[in-house]
């Protein structure tokens, strides 16, 4: 265990230095380089805002650097992001053509080789309402994808079905506690199977609306999401799992942060086709999501068999509850 943890160390800081660093100005590189190794690996976000501290993520906190690499909590002493800085990375990753980038930019992110997701603000131009691209952009977030496989060990049981594969499951979570790694890695499960154990692989469909279950990078997943696993790669989640539904007969659809009128049609729809739901949503409990019009009338209606509460009360991926949905009584 402790090899296996340790190489899934050294792949991390060889991702972030051979794919992230050479998205990276000149002067952000050089900061960065001269972290700690230990430190590096457990980097989730890079925070490059023009005019102001370049930061970074760890451990759920954030902290301003240096020039030398080093974290600081007085302002004066970190490294202010400048205009040449955040004008490189647009070439670097753009490929030095944003027309390339046309359909990224609308969304508002693009992901890298190896399933690195990098969020841009700046300025939205619209075209009849609708977003159509973004200009003066000013600010990044390096989001670094880490695949935790095996993290949905603890709870894979729970929602097996003795006939028919899997429940319809619901993972509810606050941002950032770890929803998007368990569902990534249940899909992985599900659809590779585990014969010695007596269970067979499925077909998974995933709708990946933001490029993060999949990591897709020019149509090809980089993480690891099993081997019967078809992706829509950046579609919306409605008219994704229409599509799938159409051509691709899943077994079961996967897709990450449900809400809208549309998401619940589509929903229904794949459940009159007898497919199978593993799907995220946003909030701390039961709770709080019934008070949401469009998720409570997914309670109501009994759709989800097993709803699993997770948190960041002893960090993220802390399972909460697991909980039956007909009853609503918990059972973990």
């Amino acid at each position: 265990m402790l090899i296996e943890n340790q190489e899934k160390k050294n792949k991390t800081i060889i991702s972030i230095e051979n794919i992230i660093f050479p998205s990276l100005s000149k002067n952000i590189r050089a900061s960065l380089e001269k972290l700690d190794r230990g430190c590096l690996q457990k980097v989730e976000e890079i925070r490059i805002r023009e005019n102001r501290p370049l930061m970074l993520s760890l451990n759920n906190k954030d902290y301003m650097l240096t020039k030398d690499g080093k974290f600081t909590n007085f302002l004066e002493d970190s490294y202010i992001v400048k205009k040449e800085d955040t004008a490189n990375i647009l070439q670097l990753i753009s490929d030095y053509s944003l027309y390339a980038i046309e359909e990224e930019l609308r969304n508002g992110f693009i992901t890298l080789k190896g399933g690195h997701r990098v969020g841009l603000t700046g300025k939205a131009v619209l075209e009849n309402g609708k977003i159509r691209t973004l200009k003066y952009i000013s600010g990044f977030n390096f989001r670094i994808s880490k695949e935790i496989k095996g993290v949905a060990n603890p709870v894979i049981s729970y929602i097996r079905h003795p006939e028919e594969g899997i429940y319809h499951t619901l993972i509810i979570s606050p941002p950032q506690c770890g929803k998007t790694t368990l569902l990534r890695d249940l899909i992985r499960q599900i659809s590779n199977g585990n014969e010695k154990n007596g269970f067979k692989g499925y077909k998974v469909g995933i709708v990946d609306e933001r490029s993060e279950l999949a990591g897709c990078y020019k149509g090809v997943p980089q993480n690891d999401i099993g081997i019967r696993t078809d992706v829509l790669d950046a579609c919306p989640k409605a008219q994704g799992m229409i599509m799938l539904i159409r051509s691709m007969s899943p077994h079961i659809i996967a897709t990450d942060e449900i809400g809208s009128r549309e998401d619940m049609e589509a929903i229904e729809e794949a459940l009159n086709a007898g497919i199978k739901l593993i799907t995220t949503v946003h909030g701390k409990n039961i709770d709080e999501i019934i008070r949401k019009p469009v998720l409570r009338e997914i309670i109501q209606k009994k759709i989800f068999q097993r709803m699993i509460v997770l948190s960041n009360r002893k960090g993220p991926g802390t399972i909460e509850e697991i909980i039956e949905g007909i009853t609503l009584k918990k059972i973990k």
